[in-house]
């Protein structure tokens, strides 16, 4: 038995941000039209370390790859340990034979593939017309939220806020140089930061609401991107009652992680609130944005599907460009 193993190292040379979003949008449209097989992350929780393990297997049947992704969430990791908060390999499978056939490190596929799920949420959700993007944290996940939507919405102004004022002040200044052409905001509040917005991305590990609804307007488009395990929330759940179109990822695994869980359990939210699935309007099953002032709203677990596509990309130029070791077990 014979792996490639692509170092963590590696995988940001590997890894377009365009190539992300188009596969990423190829999952999505694979679950839509009920070709991939994906039961719901499990997790281990670590409550005296505030963190997590979780295990998210996958399988799209019709481009015949399977994987599972290992992955934790600790986001005291930074300043405990020098280490990002979010950590994780992926194995594929040939389902011919169910031998693993490559192991990647992760975590840059974990960030670029969420960053491309907003892109691809706000590609069919948000105004034609959006350009100015309000990200409600500074930190891996909003560069590569940017990263993907300036590939489908043409944003002049980015409105940046997060708790600590030196993390949003790197933010703009990295940001600024590796887009000139886009305004950065420093803003000291999120009303600030949501003031005129057409998408707003929340990218926080947040268990209370930080984006009220009274700061909402209509015609926005909202990608909650933070809330990925149970107990956590970025949303005065007014808002996800008020949305046009309430979307999420994959509807089990949201209804007990995802931005809907702590709604749904608190009797504020009701499954019938739930417009349906981002795969579903991908694939042309449901419409996705039908006028200019509807609120919708895309609930973002991150979905195994995602992991399998992109580390296929990064597999396959691995070996391509004989980057990588080739091990047997």
């Amino acid at each position: 038995m014979e792996l490639l193993v692509v170092p963590e190292e590696n995988l940001q040379q590997l890894l377009d941000p365009l190539e992300v979003v188009e596969a990423v949008e190829m999952a999505f449209r694979e679950k839509g039209l009920g070709r991939v097989q994906m039961p719901p992350k499990t997790y281990l929780f670590f409550a005296k370390y505030n963190g997590d393990l979780r295990v998210m297997p996958a399988y799209l049947e019709l481009r015949d790859v399977a994987g599972v992704k290992l992955v934790n969430v600790h986001p005291d990791n930074p300043e405990r340990f020098g280490i990002p908060t979010v950590n994780a390999v992926i194995v594929l499978f040939d389902p011919r034979n169910g031998l693993p056939f490559a192991l990647l490190g992760g975590t840059w596929i974990t960030a670029m593939r969420t960053g491309a799920a907003g892109a691809v949420a706000a590609k069919y959700l948000a105004r034609r017309d959006a350009q100015v993007l309000a990200l409600i944290g500074a930190g891996v996940q909003a560069r590569t939220q940017l990263a993907c939507m300036v590939l489908v919405r043409r944003i002049t102004e980015v409105r940046v806020w997060s708790r600590r004022a030196a993390t949003r002040r790197r933010f703009i200044e990295e940001m600024a140089k590796a887009y000139p052409d886009i305004k950065f905001v420093d803003c000291e509040t999120v009303e600030e930061a949501l003031f005129g917005a057409d998408i707003i991305t929340t990218t926080t590990p947040s268990t209370r609401p930080l984006v009220r609804s009274e700061w909402v307007d209509r015609g926005v488009h909202i990608n909650a991107i933070g809330a990925d395990a149970p107990g956590k929330q970025e949303l005065d759940p007014m808002i996800l009652k008020r949305a046009d179109k309430l979307v999420v990822d994959d509807f089990e695994q949201a209804s007990h992680s995802g931005e809907i869980n702590v709604p749904l359990n608190r009797g504020l939210l009701s499954p019938r609130d739930i417009y349906g699935e981002l795969g579903e309007i991908v694939a042309g099953r449901k419409p996705g944005r039908e006028h200019p002032n509807e609120l919708t709203i895309f609930d973002s677990t991150g979905l195994a599907i995602q992991d399998v596509a992109t580390a296929c990309i990064a597999y396959r130029k691995a070996r391509r460009l004989g980057i990588g070791l080739r091990i047997s077990i």
